[in-house]
């Protein structure tokens, strides 16, 4: 029996340049993040008319903002990443902030303090604590960059990285939405109690659930993931459509410098036991060959400018190809084991049956050959 599964590559290829090619302004449909915070001087009192301007370390995209008579100050839409903070004040030493991040979809916020001094002068922190989300009451866990890029995945499924996120479980291999199909992975997760098809899958602010089942209807190629969230509950009133979790996806962005990969996953029998059915002789001691196994998952990942600090591209392609033979063992009618009796047919006889008791005895195994392909 051979089953044959492909993709159309280019169709792949094209969807993931169209979720991955970026450009300086953030666009509405984004999963973006706040930044806000607090100047004060060194009594406590807030600095009001404090110039704060934050740049991407990436792709050197460039904000800016003023404090209010409050010493507040508000980032409303920055995407996720590491950003360098400075903020000036004259009579102040100016304050630099080098490497800050910022996760996906959260509302972070820091309060700084200012030191008396000249603006020529210069404070720089190299280090800060993690952003704190206090405007908020959302529960959830965020599964960085370097966590879905160098984690091992069997599969290379980012939904699989969900049982990272604090109440989530193992999902059962025959639930509504979660037995692997088609070498796609599991298609929901089971987190805080929920059910699968509870869970809204959205990737740049874009909903990807299928409208009858409530599943996810394109998983993205781990290369193209920069990071999710999971938010279990108490999420914004942005976020409808379920009352489930909200997992949150953004993709990677070029940047003004050209990085990219290569890749290739392979198992092949070289590498690979026989599995318990595919046995090395059969009754009369005979060998028997190992069942063939070949699979290649590959692909490659591209980004860079376009125009420096402007406009960026992030192309992806990835493809899986799979030969194997499946080992199915069965039983046979035979007329030497009585233990399994077949009726007596009733009328005359025909060619290939039998009036005589017949059992049943145990044969080699079928094969059954199995190629699937997909991008």
């Amino acid at each position: 029996m051979r089953i044959v599964l492909r993709a159309r590559p280019l169709f792949a290829l094209a969807l993931i340049l169209g979720v991955s090619f970026g450009i300086a302004q953030p666009a509405a449909a984004q999963s973006t993040s706040s930044f806000q915070g607090t100047i004060l001087d060194p009594q406590g009192a807030p600095v009001a008319g404090t110039r704060i301007t934050i740049v991407s370390t990436g792709n050197g995209i460039e904000s800016k903002a003023t404090t209010d008579v409050n010493g507040d100050f508000l980032f409303p839409t920055l995407t996720a990443g590491k950003y360098k903070v400075t903020i000036e004040k004259t009579g102040f030493k100016t304050l630099v902030v080098s490497a800050f991040t910022i996760d996906v979809d959260t509302r972070a916020s820091q309060v700084y303090t200012l030191s008396v001094g000249g603006v020529t002068e210069t404070v720089e922190i190299t280090e800060t604590a993690p952003a704190i989300d206090s405007s908020t009451m959302t529960v959830g866990a965020v599964i960085d960059q370097k966590t879905v890029q160098e984690i091992p995945l069997n599969g290379r499924h980012f939904v699989d990285l969900g049982l990272l996120v604090p109440g989530t479980v193992t999902p059962p291999a025959n639930g509504f939405l979660t037995a692997p199909l088609r070498g796609q992975g599991s298609f929901g997760l089971n987190t805080a109690g929920n059910r699968e098809d509870t869970v809204n899958f959205m990737i740049n602010g874009i909903n990807l659930n299928d409208p009858a089942q409530n599943q996810i209807t394109f998983q993205p190629s781990i290369n193209t993931v920069s990071e999710f969230k999971a938010s279990n509950s108490t999420f914004s009133a942005e976020y409808g459509h379920t009352s489930g979790t909200i997992a949150n996806i953004a993709t990677r962005s070029g940047s003004n410098e050209i990085h990219g990969e290569l890749f290739d996953y392979l198992r092949n029998n070289a590498l690979d036991a026989r599995n318990f059915f595919n046995v090395a002789h059969d009754t009369a001691g005979n060998s028997l060959p190992q069942s063939p196994l070949k699979r290649n998952n590959f692909g490659a990942a591209l980004g860079g400018p376009i125009k420096r600090d402007k406009a960026f591209f992030f192309a992806s392609y990835e493809r899986l190809d799979v030969t194997d033979f499946a080992e199915v063992n069965a039983l046979v009618p035979v007329a030497t084991n009585p233990s399994f009796l077949l009726p007596k047919p009733s009328g005359p006889s025909s060619p290939g049956s039998s009036s005589s008791s017949a059992g049943c005895r145990r044969r080699a195994p079928i094969r059954c050959r199995k190629t699937s392909s997909s991008a």
